[in-house]
């Protein structure tokens, strides 16, 4: 598809180009404007964003390397397809052994900045759980919480793990809300009514209080700089997010 549905920012035209098309190019991926799968056309994007194909490719060409898009031969690059359900565990169980340790790093290292960039997000989080559309809150807070716990954990290597494998569950995250939402207007089988069920329970605002307060248990944790429990607390959090998505991926049959 070369009709790519941009928002209303331009690209500046300066020495950071070649980033600002690269985050472009990401965002679309991320809001599933180019959903998995789907064919790039590089001048589709260059004639949308308003830049010449040199930067581009170059964008391209990073995104492959974080996993985010392909290059097949003879054909040209496409958006990854969605991860399979193994490698969806492989990537949970990576969380489980990074995030953990990190949150605990969080808790040794927490300053006044940390404990109050904290209270903010649980402000914010709480703020989502009011709003109509709360699967969009709750998520967007999901992954500022769990980008800001690695951040405050102050090691690189466990922040770009973060932002990889972040990446790939909001793909998920997307298609499965999509999933949802479509059987709510169609109501096609007993398999996506189900769906639709799972997803009603984990992100409505009668229930989303409960995974926000798994995230003030980690929260608490690591301002009274307790390792220990901080670790423990968002292995819990992340083994229930993993059980939930690992149903749901069953519920449609994914492989």
């Amino acid at each position: 598809m070369s009709n790519y549905h941009l928002s209303p920012r331009n690209i500046p035209r300066h020495s950071a180009l070649s980033d600002d098309t690269f985050d472009h190019i990401r965002e679309l991926i991320l809001h599933y404007e180019i959903t998995p799968g789907e064919h790039i056309s590089i001048d589709g994007l260059s004639r949308a964003i308003g830049v010449s194909q040199t930067p581009i490719r170059e964008a391209l060409a990073r995104l492959e390397s974080e996993g985010l898009v392909i290059k097949e031969p003879l054909k040209g690059y496409a958006a990854t397809p969605l991860i399979t359900k193994k490698e969806f565990d492989d990537l949970f169980q990576f969380r489980l052994l990074i995030e953990p340790w990190g949150a605990a790093q969080a808790a040794e290292n927490i300053n006044e900045a940390g404990r109050e960039a904290l209270q903010r997000e649980l402000t914010l989080a709480d703020e989502a759980t009011m709003q109509e559309d709360s699967f969009v809150g709750i998520t967007e807070h999901d992954a500022r919480f769990h980008n800001l716990i690695a951040r405050l954990s102050g090691n690189n290597s466990v922040m770009m793990a973060y932002e990889r494998t972040h990446c790939h569950l909001h793909l998920y995250r997307l298609y499965f809300s999509e999933k949802s939402q479509n059987n709510q207007r169609n109501k096609n089988s007993v398999d996506e009514n189900a769906v639709t069920d799972l997803f009603r329970h984990y992100y409505s605002a009668d229930t989303g209080h409960l995974s926000i307060a798994e995230h003030k248990e980690v929260t608490a944790a690591i301002i009274a700089k307790d390792p220990e429990r901080a670790s423990s607390a968002l292995h819990a959090h992340i083994a229930g997010s993993r059980e939930f998505l690992i149903k749901t991926m069953d519920v449609l049959g994914r492989p």
